[in-house]
């Protein structure tokens, strides 16, 4: 199946997103092209725009490619994206409140118990907990992926913790200093503005109680954490702390921040570690990256946590398969970005079709991420499908299966010019008394020829993403 390129479809010539782009294309020498990607890369390499390889030596790091060939949506697409990531949104954050009180979705049949109950992304810690503003996602990253003219689906949603944004507004930021009079010629929508966004919004869902502007912090992990740079990044352009586990404790029912004035309240914290390291006191004891008793301070709502702890469920793989019936039950509407079709390896009918398909199949780890854990059925050799196989037999429930998509493609540069490579995009929004999508996203690519594997951690590269001012 030949895959629909977002830039010149076959038979069709040029899309009218890129016709203005293809103008100034023409009209450069290939060789000016290929020192502005040294250019590029020269500048990522001094901004130390790197991320960490787990399993490799040290965890190297490594240096996101970047390619200089914008992906270009129109506006008109955008606002067709926009609507059915907003409703996916919505329906979410109510899933996710029913799932901690009143379960309605589980007596109403639309979802099996056992699928929350026996989740381990579900955390009981959180069960009658309602976050400050009633808002459990406050950053969420929808992975989008296009087949065809007018066909998106989503292929998945991350509502931890989701990494990648400071990669989509680096890559404004060069390709503005690189092409500054491509944004004269063509009008395309900013997204500079979404450290100022995220901070709003944070602050939008401050606890109760909380008098005037909030402190606001940002908890990392440390150094040696994947998405490091990420979090020095967005702390640094929200202007607010970059802090460990050890720099916080509780004082009098509140978390407190050390500094050289002694400790300081914090109101609002954007953690980017996981739940099972957030609090040794209700988690895993051996934690050293959360705070002692942050939880207990959690649910006397005197401290806003985003994302909420337990949202994982939200972006469990399983649960996806069932999203469309969570959006029609919580918004009475049909999804207006449709999934991908899904087999839930944990039914024997669809645990047998899936051995039998093993070599036309993409399998995913129900609570995998980053492209580890996956078999893409086509590209792996007999020899892989077999030993996956067993893995499935042993632990069925453990695994989704989904039809390998023809995914769309748009150019990149390459030595003997451009050629089409497989895309996704990863739009990110922010939720507090509103919802507010940044125009455009992270487009990841897919470097190798006919690879599907579009993760950075898998040899992936990211491009600018523009939204047409139309």
């Amino acid at each position: 199946m030949v895959a629909f390129d977002e830039m010149r479809p076959e038979n069709s010539g040029l899309r009218q997103p890129y016709q203005k782009y293809q103008a100034w294309l023409d009209e450069q020498d290939p060789a000016r092209l290929t020192e502005k990607m040294q250019d590029a890369e020269r500048v990522f390499r001094k901004t130390g725009i790197t991320f960490a390889v787990y399993g490799e030596d040290a965890a190297a790091e490594r240096l996101i490619p970047f390619d200089i060939v914008p992906r270009i949506l129109s506006g008109q697409e955008w606002r067709r994206l926009m609507q059915g990531i907003e409703q996916r949104v919505q329906a979410l954050n109510a899933f996710l409140d029913d799932i901690y009180h009143r379960q309605e979705i589980i007596k109403a049949g639309r979802i099996p118990k056992e699928l929350i109950a026996n989740n381990e992304a579900f955390l009981p810690e959180m069960i009658g907990v309602r976050p400050p503003a009633g808002v459990y996602t406050h950053i969420i990253g929808t992975d989008i992926v296009r087949t065809g003219e007018d066909e998106f689906f989503v292929l998945e949603d991350n509502a931890r913790t989701p990494s990648g944004v400071s990669y989509m507004l680096e890559n404004r930021e060069t390709m503005m200093q690189l092409f500054p009079e491509l944004f004269q010629r063509i009008k395309v929508r900013p997204v500079a503005n979404y450290p100022q966004l995220l901070r709003q919004s944070l602050a939008a869902v401050k606890p109760e109680g909380c008098e005037g502007s909030p402190r606001i912090a940002v908890l990392t992990p440390g150094s040696f954490n994947s998405a490091y740079f990420e979090h020095a990044f967005l702390a640094d352009q929200m202007g607010v702390e970059l802090v460990e586990g050890q720099d916080l404790r509780v004082i009098d029912g509140h978390v407190a921040m050390r500094t050289t004035q002694g400790y300081k309240r914090i109101d609002v914290l954007y953690r980017r570690v996981d739940d099972a390291f957030l609090d040794p006191m209700t988690f895993r004891p051996d934690s050293a990256l959360g705070v002692p008793g942050i939880m207990d301070v959690y649910r006397a709502g005197k401290i806003t946590i985003a994302n909420a702890p337990g949202t994982g469920i939200a972006d469990d793989k399983a649960i996806y398969s069932y999203m469309p019936e969570i959006i029609e039950f919580y918004t009475g509407r049909k999804a207006l970005l449709p999934n991908i079709e899904t087999y839930r390896c944990s039914e024997p009918s669809s645990l047998s079709y899936v051995l039998e398909h093993l070599h036309e199949l993409v399998v995913k780890e129900v609570h995998g991420s980053g492209g580890y854990g996956m078999l893409v059925g086509p590209a792996a050799s007999k020899k892989e499908r077999e030993a996956f196989a067993e893995k499935l037999k042993a632990r069925p429930s453990n695994y989704i299966a989904q039809p390998t998509l023809s995914l769309s493609t748009v150019p990149i540069l390459t030595e003997a010019g451009l050629a089409p490579r497989h895309v996704d995009l990863r739009p990110f929004v922010l939720v507090s008394d509103r919802i507010q999508i940044v125009p455009g996203g992270l487009t990841r690519v897919a470097l190798k020829e006919g690879s599907l594997v579009v993760n950075s951690s898998q040899g992936g590269g990211t491009k600018d993403t523009w939204i047409l001012d139309d």
